[in-house]
């Protein structure tokens, strides 16, 4: 019998391999990790699609501390999607914390952080203009 969730992923990694693009690739995620294009980082993170950017650190340590104010910062990336990797769990933003990016035409898209990992790297290889907002709780 298997036991809670945050027990069976507790040590979970997964690699992923990347397919050839000129935007940011998530290399690879773990409990408390995410590698970008070689770069481990152990905070939560920002990663956009387009050309130029790098990983920025998104300053948000729990799902509990979310303000509408977090999810404003990914309005001024010129991304048309955000995905947002919640945690390990899939939790859902409150709708007032979005009103921002539904002002602003920006779709947005939530998903437990392995999941938006592996579809930013699935949509930044078609070339869409995408931003990955990936919680790591400390």
């Amino acid at each position: 019998m298997l036991g809670q969730p945050s027990q069976v992923f507790s040590n979970a990694r997964m690699k992923l391999q990347p397919d050839k693009s000129n935007s940011l690739t998530i290399n690879a995620y773990g409990t408390g990790w995410i590698e970008v294009n070689g770069d481990r980082f152990s905070s939560s993170l920002i990663v956009s699609s387009l050309a130029g950017s790098s990983p920025q650190v998104w300053e948000v340590r729990r799902f509990e501390d979310l303000q509408a104010t977090d999810f404003e910062v990914l309005t001024t990336t010129g991304a048309e999607l955000v995905l947002f990797g919640s945690g390990a769990r899939l939790r859902f933003p409150k709708p007032a914390w979005l009103g921002i990016l539904i002002s602003k035409g920006i779709g947005m898209e939530t998903m437990d952080t392995g999941a938006a990992c592996r579809t930013y790297n699935i949509l930044a290889s078609e070339g869409r203009k995408v931003v990955v907002a990936l919680l790591q709780e400390c």
